[in-house]
């Protein structure tokens, strides 16, 4: 081999060394992603192994501010909207075993307080000129139909004072004692009026104990004395009403 060409083999082969050299010293650049990756991530991941993806609920910046209830919709105060939107009625003494009873806003027997009626529940009305809920201070009026959707009042007109209505709402039983009875006529917006007030059937009292009423119509009563009038929605003239005082609260 010349002597030129034996120098530059010799340079070219210390050249390859050095660069080996640098490789096998060096971490690599190759490493350092993988390495900065884990290190970010708080800590070490096996290499080629993707990091779990950080769940979108535990992200603060993400979760859905909630919305303020719609004032349609909205209790008379804070202790109605915690209640059950259901509850479940007894009475024992007429044979009613936990009848449904659906909450609404509106005002007893409106359209609305009819369709759930229809369904053969009862319904209760909410908001200014409805009622409370289970167990709350005022009139927590219940109404159900006596002659149609499967009769879940046909024998409320025998409900006397002294007979026990159980409510539960939740995981509580509400007690209320019936003390008396009252007759209205939906004809007259003073009567439907006492009907709801606070204390039932007498106006511009302030309630100062849970009470109930409940509602049905005198149909057969009205027919009977021949007064056939009936509103748009079928109501007769006249509705009997059981009223009565809350006297015990229970676990369920």
């Amino acid at each position: 081999m010349p002597r030129g060409a034996a120098r530059t083999l010799a340079v070219a082969l210390l050249g390859l060394v050095a660069l080996c050299g640098c490789a096998t010293d060096d971490p690599g650049s190759e490493a350092r992603p993988r390495d900065a990756r884990a290190d970010d991530a708080g800590g070490s991941t096996a290499p080629g192994r993707a990091l779990p993806p950080t769940p979108v609920e535990d992200s603060p910046a993400v979760r859905p501010t909630p919305t303020a209830e719609p004032s349609g919709t909205r209790l008379p105060d804070q202790a109605a909207r915690s209640r059950p939107a259901r509850a479940w009625l007894s009475i024992p003494a007429i044979g009613v075993d936990r009848l449904l009873v659906v909450a609404y806003r509106g005002t007893a027997d409106d359209r609305p307080g009819t369709r759930i009626q229809d369904r053969g529940h009862a319904a209760t009305p909410r908001g200014p000129r409805g009622g409370v809920g289970p167990g709350e201070v005022g009139n927590f009026v219940v109404t159900a139909h006596r002659t149609t959707a499967g009769r879940p009042f046909g024998k409320l007109p025998r409900v006397r004072a002294g007979d026990h209505v159980l409510v539960e709402a939740g995981e509580t039983v509400y007690d209320y004692r019936i003390t008396r009875t009252m007759t209205i006529s939906f004809r007259s917006a003073r009567d439907r009026a006492r009907q709801s007030a606070p204390v039932p059937g007498r106006l511009g009292e302030v309630a100062t104990q849970p009470m109930i009423t409940l509602s049905t119509c005198a149909t057969p009563e009205d027919h009977a004395a021949g007064n056939f009038w009936a509103d748009a929605l079928g109501n007769p003239e006249h509705r009997i009403d059981k009223v009565g005082v809350l006297v015990d609260v229970r676990p369920r």
